[in-house]
């Protein structure tokens, strides 16, 4: 009987350390954002922005991936960005910062807010040249003051049900072309 008792310890020990290890996902994903954030892509997790198409395919809904490129020396107007087709198309649901749709009272406020408007429309029909593991996750770019935000579900990224080709070699190599792209894209607005 002594036995059979030390057994069912020493199965209910080994059970509860196995539920403490982390799953293949978790591993792939965490390594994923350490990467990112190892190459300034400064990742985090957030609730789904409400123009943003998030879990079944509903706006604001779910958790998304957000990696964010801070340039210091660059200034962007405050823009939303859909990712349709695989190409950027201006959110016509959002004012575009509050200057970029309403008329200025005074001349220089109003030159101010047509260059922003027309700043924000270079990037309009921009395709997404990225990974075919990574271009259709991405659901939108957000610009704002410095900084050059791509939306995307990286968790959908590491699972092997939605990228049964994903290699882990591979996660560096891609998240450099997402750098380059976005890097690209800005020297597009300053241009």
């Amino acid at each position: 009987m002594g036995t059979w008792i030390a057994i069912a310890i020493g199965m209910f020990a080994l059970g509860t350390i196995m539920a403490l290890k982390p799953s293949a996902v978790d591993m792939r994903l965490d390594k994923l954002r350490m990467t990112a954030r190892r190459l300034e892509l400064n990742p985090k997790f957030i609730a789904c922005p409400d123009w943003i198409r998030g879990r079944n395919n509903e706006f604001g809904q779910g958790m998304i991936g957000q990696y964010s490129l801070i340039m210091d020396d660059m200034k962007f107007p405050e823009t939303h960005y859909q990712v349709v087709d695989g190409k950027l198309q201006l959110d016509g649901s959002q004012g575009q910062g509050s200057d970029l749709n309403t008329q200025s009272s005074s001349e220089k406020e109003g030159s101010h807010s047509v260059s922003k408007q027309r700043l924000a429309q270079r990037l309009e029909g921009e395709p997404l040249t990225l990974p075919p593991s990574m271009a259709p996750l991405v659901k939108g770019v957000y610009l704002k003051a410095n900084s050059l935000v791509v939306f995307w579900h990286d968790n959908r990224y590491v699972q092997p049900a939605t990228n049964p080709n994903f290699n882990i070699q591979q996660i560096e190599p891609e998240l450099m072309a997402l750098k380059s792209t976005m890097q690209a894209w800005a020297q597009k607005l300053v241009n």
